[in-house]
C-alpha cells in the first residue's frame, strides 16, 4: 500500500526548494531593504496615525516611540521593523536621547538581552542619521 503524500510537507518542501532557487536571497540586507523603502514624511505619519484624525490622540512621535518599545520587548527580533520605526520616529520629531531612553526603559520589562540588542539596532541607524546630517 502506497502513503499518500503529507500535503502540507509536500508543500513545505516545494517551498524550501523554491527558496533555494533565488540566488538573491544569500544577499539580502536589512539595510538594502530599508534604503529601498524610504522613509514616511512627518505630515504623512501624522495624518495616518497622528493627531490630524484624533486631535486629542497620540502624536506620530509618541506612536513610533511606542512601537520602538513594542519591539524591544518582542526582543528584538524584527530587525527591519525596528529599524524602520528609529526612522520614523527620527522623522516624527523625536530626538536621539528620547529614542535611547524608549529603548533602555524596557530593559526592566524585556530584560537586558532585548534591551541590548534593540539598542544596537538603533544605534546603527541613529549613526546612519548622524553621517546623514
Amino acid at each position: 500500500m502506497t502513503q499518500t503524500p503529507n500535503p502540507f510537507e509536500e508543500m513545505m518542501r516545494q517551498m524550501q526548494e523554491m527558496a533555494k532557487a533565488f540566488p538573491a536571497m544569500d544577499a539580502f540586507s536589512t539595510k538594502g531593504f530599508e534604503a529601498m523603502m524610504g522613509k514616511m514624511p512627518k505630515d504623512m505619519m501624522e495624518t495616518l496615525f497622528g493627531n490630524t484624525m484624533n486631535p486629542d490622540g497620540l502624536d506620530a512621535k509618541t506612536r513610533m516611540l511606542l512601537t520602538i518599545s513594542g519591539l524591544t520587548m518582542q526582543g528584538a527580533q524584527n530587525e527591519m521593523a525596528l529599524r524602520q520605526a528609529v526612522v520614523h520616529a527620527i522623522e516624527a520629531g523625536a530626538h536621539k536621547q528620547q529614542v535611547i531612553e524608549t529603548i533602555g526603559q524596557m530593559a526592566v520589562f524585556a530584560g537586558i538581552p532585548a534591551m541590548t540588542r534593540a539598542m544596537q539596532i538603533a544605534q546603527e541607524v541613529l549613526d546612519d542619521k548622524e553621517g546623514d546630517a
